[in-house]
């Protein structure tokens, strides 16, 4: 996760359109169109002014995430509001600018100016200094977050989650859910006031709410995207709920039916994860006995001693034998990958550019567990894709849309089967196929899991950035929407004393989510094509495209067009079609789910909530 996303630029429709709505000139008229240099020095001034501005915030961002105190939060909020008030300033230009003339590129960086700002402050230096504000305090508070356990130790969310990965005490659970939480209460008014600032300066430029901002950047009318990912979401719902149905009951036998009921939601706390997004820490608990994937690969990591340095050297591995050049020194140096005993700092998994060029690194708070391991091949897929893109002009040096760059390092870690684990020395054998039913049911513990909570948190997001939800109905409104696309319910009374959406990084980090569901659809769209590529012939769940230079030779091209064109002709750079689809995805678990549906029937389970 970088700083900022760029944001979707001028699609074909959006072209169109400007050509409808613009009168044919007359022959005298139209001898008087040339190219508008105004706009074309206003877009050159201003593209540098950005890529200096965005440098200094990044640099100040760092320091902040790694070094929480009041002057750091201080110095980040200013470097921030000074971008921002930039990013705005220039986006209310750009929608006025002339564009006569002006060629397909000069276009489109007009449009992505409008768009580059996530949350627009107001045209007022005092409501953009207080919002710039209130951005580093939600930041610190969830930073700073600690829970003690009745033991007295008090934990960060890294150790939190690890424990909530491994526990399999209810009590202790419901402890651990219920207590981080409370880190999120005080954010309440502070988020609501933010809503109020932002949603005045979207106004500003033109949109109803920052809602809509958002849902404008995919190369679409911003009604139309809804539609979309409601099309998506219909393609994959009937996995989702075959997998809930029987996750549902496995945790039945474990618990008791008391504790999960079997006609209703699961209870948030016992699928091994903070906020129930992925599931696979409990794949020992749902697992059947003859469907054991046939190793563990965090107790490979620690067979082989694997420290946090050599899981992402392993990870750098992978890509460079896709082609892609070795990460530089710089990175080694500066990226952040064990938490520090003597100071706070934000552990949450981010890719950062500082430079726009050579200057890549991760922040994590590395955990030695399978989990991570996978999330190191994500953020390095957001590195190596800054580092295609360097050579674009700034306004370009971002992904075709935001899902692509959370797609391309589950792209790769879609590789890791036991395959590769074989070809790199962790695992000895390859299991028979008997095997694949419990290697593809851990992946959809993570993989399928996660789809409805990728989409839900913008859901929720955008009807409070429309007012349909009030800051009286937060609480009420998340559980409601937890419910409606997740049957996943909290497993104590929630009341709007409580905040429970501030207990998930990306609501007070002001970081969209959708791209979350879209990249959970693209990643098994490039798998299955990059496996195409490569030759490969089987289950596509087998397939890895380790060491395969050709298949990286047709990834690294799309990841070099950065923002430059729609994403739609991005995609089919890699995979032939311009739709985004959820086919894919299917193909990968079709066997899981027959088996699932098979399960769920023999065992007489009434599915649905």
């Amino acid at each position: 996760m970088a700083l900022f996303r760029h944001s979707m630029a001028l699609s074909a429709v959006t072209l169109a359109l400007l050509s409808a709505c613009s009168p044919t000139p007359t022959p005298d008229q139209a001898k008087e169109t040339t190219p508008d240099s105004g706009s074309r020095e206003f877009i050159a001034s201003a593209e540098a002014d950005l890529s200096n501005l965005v440098e200094e915030a990044g640099r100040a961002s760092w320091i902040y995430s790694n070094f929480i105190t009041e002057d750091t939060a201080a110095l980040a909020s200013d470097a921030e509001r000074r971008f921002n008030d930039k990013a705005v300033q220039y986006a209310s230009q750009a929608a006025k600018a002339d564009t006569r003339g002006l060629t397909d590129v000069e276009l489109r960086k007009l449009e992505v100016l409008k768009r580059t700002i996530t949350l627009p402050s107001p045209d007022s230096p005092e409501k953009s200094a207080e919002l710039a504000g209130l951005n580093a305090e939600l930041g610190g508070l969830y930073g700073k977050g600690r829970h003690c356990l009745k033991s007295g130790e008090c934990l960060s969310q890294p150790q939190l989650s690890s424990l909530m990965a491994t526990s399999r005490d209810p009590e202790q659970l419901l402890d651990i859910w219920q207590g981080w939480r409370e880190i999120a209460k005080p954010m309440r008014p502070l988020f609501s006031r933010q809503v109020e600032l932002a949603n005045e300066g979207a106004r500003q430029l033109g949109y109803q709410d920052v809602g809509e901002l958002w849902r404008s950047k995919y190369d679409m009318p911003a009604a139309q995207f809804p539609k979309e990912l409601d099309a998506l979401w219909g393609d994959v719902k009937p996995l989702y709920d075959a997998l809930h149905c029987y996750v549902r009951g496995e945790l039945g036998e474990h618990y008791g039916e008391e504790v999960v009921p079997q006609d209703g939601m699961i209870p948030a706390h016992l699928l091994g994860n903070l906020w129930s997004q992925q599931w696979g820490n409990i794949y020992d608990l749902v697992a059947p006995a003859n469907a054991d994937p046939g190793f563990d690969l965090t107790e490979l990591l620690a067979e082989h001693q694997y420290d946090e340095i050599k899981m992402v050297e392993q990870a750098e591995q992978f890509f460079t034998s896709l082609g892609f050049e070795p990460l530089p020194q710089t990175f080694w140096d500066r990226s952040l990958f064990i938490e520090p005993q003597d100071r706070d700092v934000v552990c949450h998994a981010s890719a950062w550019d500082l430079d726009n060029e050579d200057d890549i690194r991760i922040k994590m708070c590395i955990q030695k567990n399978a989990e991570d391991f996978v999330v190191i091949h994500h953020e390095l897929g957001h590195n190596i894709y800054q580092r295609a893109y360097k050579h674009q002009p700034f306004l370009f040096k971002d992904s075709a849309n935001d899902g692509f760059h959370e797609a391309i390092g589950d792209t790769i870690a879609l590789s890791i089967t036991p395959s590769y684990l074989q070809q790199i020395g962790l695992l000895d054998t390859v299991p028979s196929k008997e095997s694949d039913i419990g290697l593809l049911l851990r992946q959809a513990l993570d993989k399928v899991a996660f789809l409805p909570f990728g989409l839900m948190i913008d859901q929720w997001r955008w009807k409070v950035f429309s007012g349909e939800i009030t800051p009286e109905n937060y609480n009420q409104a998340w559980w409601d929407l937890r419910a409606k696309y997740q049957g996943v319910a909290a497993p104590v009374a929630r009341s709007e004393a409580d905040f429970d959406p501030g207990a998930k990084y990306h609501v007070p980090g002001n970081v969209p989510y959708t791209r979350y569901f879209l990249a959970h659809i693209l990643q098994f769209q490039f798998h299955q094509s990059l496996c195409e590529t490569a030759g490969f012939e089987g289950d596509i769940h087998s397939c890895s495209i380790y060491g395969n230079k050709d298949a990286g030779a047709k990834l690294n091209a799309m990841l070099e067009s950065g923002l430059s064109q729609p994403w739609p002709q991005a995609l089919a750079m890699v995979t032939g079609s311009e739709k985004m689809s959820g086919d894919a995805l299917l193909n990968y678990f079709a066997p899981l789910q027959s088996w699932l549906e098979q399960q769920n029937q023999t065992a007489g389970r009434q599915c649905g909530w």
